[in-house]
């Protein structure tokens, strides 16, 4: 998977309206930032977040779910998942 194809699905993701015709459910959210971490960071590397943090500690656990996914991979699942979708 090129960076160039992963960079241009993020672009469409984060261009996504609120209201649009397209609506990732809160699920695929979660796919999408724990993918895009993964291939922009690597492993989950901050500790997770305190228990009244709840977006917090479930975008944590989504990025340390796929811990050990080499960032090739999680940008393919990336754009894999935004075919998906759309």
């Amino acid at each position: 998977m090129s960076e160039s194809k992963f960079n241009k699905a993020v672009e469409i993701i984060q261009a996504l309206p609120k209201e649009g015709p397209i609506k990732p459910s809160q699920d695929d959210q979660l796919f999408f930032y724990s993918y895009f971490k993964q291939a922009t960071i690597g492993d989950v590397n901050t500790t997770r977040p305190g228990m009244l943090d709840f977006v917090g500690k479930a975008k944590w656990d989504a990025w340390n779910k796929v811990k050990g996914t080499s960032k090739e991979d999680a940008r393919q699942k990336y754009v894999d998942k935004l075919l998906e979708v759309h």
